[in-house]
């Protein structure tokens, strides 16, 4: 009998345990990271400084609109897009959507100091005003004379 035959059972018994420490480690660590991922999660659209859709009387839809809003889709939304960005150079697009509130289509915007807008639009997309924050009911900051 040579030496290999003779050791197999303890290699084997050594490659276990080794697997088996692996695998607790890593879940170990899966659970970690699974614990601290809320903690880094993007906040970028968090409504915690707002009003809650319930204090408001407006319920919110899954993509943050309110009842009777829709997202915009293909020509329509890149048409809102554009005119949003002409309004508020330098912003970035949130959502597109119809508008509950008097005007036809709405932008909400994230302004380049990180502040929120909302950019309201007519039927041809031409903007009719810019509101400070994130639409629910904030003074118009600018409307554009016709």
């Amino acid at each position: 009998m040579d030496e290999t035959q003779t050791n197999a059972p303890g290699q084997r018994r050594r490659r276990l345990a080794w697997a088996a420490g692996l695998l607790a480690a890593g879940a170990v660590g899966g659970a970690l990271f699974a614990i601290a991922m809320p903690a880094g999660a993007d906040t970028t659209n968090s409504t915690s400084a707002a009003p809650s859709a319930a204090s408001s009387g407006q319920a919110r839809g899954s993509g943050g609109q309110r009842a009777g809003e829709t997202l915009l889709t293909g020509t329509d939304a890149e048409k809102a897009k554009a005119a949003a960005l002409q309004a508020v150079p330098g912003a970035t697009v949130d959502r597109v959507e119809t508008d509950a509130d008097g005007a036809v289509y709405e932008a909400h915007v994230t302004k380049s100091d990180g502040t929120k807008a909302t950019v309201k639009f007519d039927k041809d997309f031409a903007v009719t005003g810019v509101e400070e924050g994130n639409g629910m009911g904030a003074a118009p900051k600018a409307s554009p004379t016709n």
